[in-house]
């Protein structure tokens, strides 16, 4: 979509009128968190606390240990009704000036999208804890297809507990699991998935057009199970929003951080305002690096690859026609940053 198209379909969304009622959706029985291990780890940790206290210093122990599980479990769930469709009408004019402006941001070929049904989207992840083309692509979808048609982004689970969490679930965002993902397909929603993780979100700037899943193939089991179709979805310029130097993977097993946090990573950047820094958890500047995206063909796995798809081979076949796209993009960058 260009500039104009996403801004014209942004008034419009800001004007129409609901196609439904979507207070009905909210009052609808009891609400079931999903726990991830971040839950699991702070659950186990504050109960085996409030067992070793007698008497009253128990009785405190087990409240403090209820709440703080409760605060990460609702913090953590797939309550795919927080999305709210007001608030995200409401804010697409300020989505559309970030996307517009600091990134002059271009997205081709929604129209690969089917316009119906459950659909697993599948990224690269670029742009470090930032990830802009989240927001691009999500003002993109929304634009084209309107707010009421649901639409789910999978984030880390330290997006979700950070102060931009409530924000984000009101746009749809849940934390990254196989569960939340699979409740968002079985709601028959369109799902963003970065296959990459925090892997692939921190890979330094001079592999910005490489795709890097890091061998992980659980979102082919997922469309499988969930019969959808996997939307490939390639961007290039967030590598660019940053220097990356290194992922720091060394760093984040050192300090125990894949076990504790889920964080197989500790990056090291350089980036404005702090200059070097790392771990990419202090608010920063993103350089105003050119975002463009584009679209594939839908793939429908059982039609291209039988009855039972080997997995490893759909694995392969996803990653070599994404990164052929990919390259492409970066072919037509002339200059860092500028594009």
């Amino acid at each position: 979509m260009s500039d104009g198209q996403l801004a014209e379909a942004a008034r419009r969304n800001g004007s129409s009128e609901h196609a439904e009622d979507d207070a009905a959706t909210r009052v609808s029985g009891a609400r079931e968190g999903n726990r991830t291990g971040l839950v699991a780890l702070a659950s186990d940790s504050l109960s085996r606390v409030g067992g070793s206290v007698l008497g009253a210093g128990a009785g405190v122990a087990g409240a403090v240990a209820g709440r703080a599980a409760g605060f990460l479990q609702r913090r953590l769930g797939a309550d795919l009704d927080d999305r709210d469709p007001d608030y995200i009408r409401e804010n697409l004019p300020l989505s559309w000036l970030i996307a517009s402006i600091w990134y002059r941001a271009e997205v081709r070929n929604l129209g690969n999208i089917p316009e119906h049904g459950r659909v697993l989207l599948v990224g690269n992840h670029t742009g470090g804890n930032l990830s802009p083309e989240t927001i691009i692509f999500t003002l993109a979808f929304t634009t084209y297809f309107g707010v009421e048609r649901r639409f789910h982004q999978l984030a880390h689970n330290l997006v979700l507990t950070s102060p931009l969490g409530p924000y984000l679930r009101r746009f749809g965002t849940v934390a990254a699991s196989h569960g939340n993902a699979k409740k968002a397909l079985a709601a028959d929603a369109a799902v963003l998935v970065f296959p990459g993780g925090d892997w692939e979100v921190h890979r330094p700037s001079w592999q910005s057009s490489r795709i890097d899943f890091g061998d992980r193939k659980g979102f082919i089991r997922l469309a499988l199970e969930q019969d959808a179709p996997i939307v490939p979805v390639v961007t290039i310029g967030g590598q660019e929003t940053a220097l990356w130097l290194d992922r720091g993977a060394w760093l984040a097993k050192l300090l125990r951080l894949d076990r504790t946090a889920r964080l197989k990573v500790l990056p090291i950047l350089l980036a404005p305002p702090w200059g070097l820094s790392i771990g990419d958890f202090l608010p920063r500047i993103p350089l105003p690096a050119k975002m463009t995206s584009e679209v594939l063909p839908a793939i429908h796995l059982r039609e291209q690859f039988g009855p039972d798809p080997d997995v490893d081979e759909v694995y392969e076949h996803v990653v070599q026609v994404m990164q052929a796209a990919l390259s492409a993009l970066a072919a037509e960058r002339r200059f860092p940053v500028i594009g």
